[in-house]
């Protein structure tokens, strides 16, 4: 739970990929672009970073008749409202917010697939002209939970200043690694404080949209940059969405009896803190896991008890 909220601008970053397990990252970071009524200004275009084999183009009919490909790009938001922070004292250089909308940023789209690098030179570009103070890097991994409990959040970061404000951690994990950890580096050793925010979806769901996770995740955004965000529909998806894996569940005795240590092992992490330091472990065997595979791929249970996954 954070201490406090990110000051200054922020961007908000999330990827649809490897490390958005049930839409519920780019899900949130959608929420908050629609909260705060943010209007897209900028792209980094796809052709020389996205596998368009894993990222396909989308063709889609227009009101007018024609169909047109709507391409896997990078879309950077920048705010539409004036900043509601006013002047308390001016020689004090104290202000108060009734609201964070017009500080916020947000940038989401196809992770990238090469070339890393470049991107990340194209992504400091477009951070830079935004004059942003930090960013909040959002993700989403398939993990050995069950949906019959809170999802949980991890909240990490490099910077001391911001580790005091949020009450977290920098994150230990040494291994392989993704683009949010590039991007992260990069725009630490420019000056922009960095932090990353997951949360774990349970892996035997990995193929619907997890709501519940997004609703995680938008609870802890919240709190981080100061923003209110409306759930709208997301509490009554996300009960069709837990009473539906129950409904096929219930008709398979080895998925419900594997469910049920799930249950058991989350119910005997009762703190905050061991919540945090459980899923900060998850995440590592997950990068672990995906290093090993041949090709990229849902993230499975390495328990030899786990049963196949159903078709959710």
């Amino acid at each position: 739970m954070a201490r406090g909220p990110i000051e200054g601008r922020i961007m908000v970053v999330a990827f649809e990929g490897w490390t958005d397990a049930g839409d519920a990252a780019s899900g949130a970071v959608r929420r908050l672009i629609e909260a705060c009524e943010l209007e897209a200004f900028d792209e980094i275009e796809p052709d020389e970073f996205v596998d368009f084999a894993m990222h396909r183009p989308v063709v889609r009919t227009l009101e007018d008749g024609t169909r047109a490909l709507q391409w896997p790009s990078t879309i950077a938001y920048a705010p539409t409202k004036p900043s509601s922070r006013e002047a308390l004292a001016e020689d004090a250089g104290l202000d108060v917010s009734s609201g964070n909308e017009g500080e916020i940023f947000a940038l989401v789209g196809a992770e990238p697939s090469r070339n890393w690098t470049a991107y990340a030179a194209e992504f400091l570009e477009i951070v830079r002209g935004c004059e942003v103070d930090a960013i909040v890097f959002v993700g989403a991994m398939l993990a050995d939970v069950p949906h019959t409990r809170p999802i949980s959040t991890s909240i990490t970061s490099d910077s001391r200043e911001l580790q005091a404000r949020l009450g977290v951690l920098q994150s230990e994990y040494e291994g392989p690694t993704g683009i949010m950890t590039v991007l992260s580096l990069a725009a630490q050793e420019a000056g922009v404080r960095t932090a990353s925010l997951w949360a774990s979806v349970p892996h035997y769901v990995h193929n619907a949209p997890a709501p519940k996770a997004v609703i995680a995740l938008v609870d802890q955004l919240s709190e981080m940059v100061d923003v209110t965000i409306p759930l709208g529909d997301l509490v009554e998806q996300s009960g069709e969405w837990e009473r539906g894996i129950d409904e096929l569940t219930e008709r398979d005795d080895d998925m419900r009896a594997y469910i049920g240590k799930l249950e058991e092992q989350r119910d005997a992490v009762e703190s905050p803190e061991a919540s945090g330091e459980a899923i900060a472990h998850e995440f590592e065997r997950f990068l672990r896991d995906e290093s090993k595979k041949p090709t990229d791929g849902p993230a499975a249970a390495d328990d030899d008890d786990a049963p196949p996954a159903p078709p959710v």
